[in-house]
């Protein structure tokens, strides 16, 4: 289960981190085009995963005395990837939840528009609590 969430973790990372491999390298932005196309759809999945991940995390709190390197790692997992999959998947998550009201869809807009700043860090954030936090568990 858990290289399944360092999977997402890592797919939406490097997606929120797009635009930051685009500035460096023309043929990146070949590759994350068709990585793009699916973008709605990860962030969906993302924000889900985040979701079932801090959901767990309290649900297994008692594992923070036993392994709390593990735990923190688990939890900003959590975060990351529950961030990432909200901004990712903003769009997708609008048209079907914001459907038909004009004035919801415009103030969802200006949200998202503050919380791009956020994107590239969280999008970093998740690479590396994803891969740290399976690694820690394959140890």
């Amino acid at each position: 289960m858990f290289v399944l969430s360092m999977l997402i973790g890592i797919a939406g990372g490097l997606l929120a981190m797009s635009s930051l491999f685009v500035k460096r390298s023309p043929q990146a932005a070949e590759k994350l085009a068709t990585l793009a196309k699916y973008q709605g759809w990860i962030g969906i999945t993302m924000f889900g995963w985040g979701v079932w991940e801090l959901i767990s995390c309290v649900l297994n709190i008692g594992m923070l005395g036993s392994y709390p390197l593990v735990f923190v790692f688990w939890v900003l997992s959590g975060v990351a990837d529950f961030g990432v999959g909200l901004l990712l998947g903003f769009g997708l998550i609008s048209t079907y939840a914001f459907r038909g009201n004009a004035t919801a869809i415009a103030k969802g807009d200006a949200i998202r528009s503050k919380l791009v700043a956020f994107q590239v860090p969280l999008g970093a954030l998740a690479i590396v609590m994803s891969l740290l936090y399976g690694v820690l568990r394959m140890v």
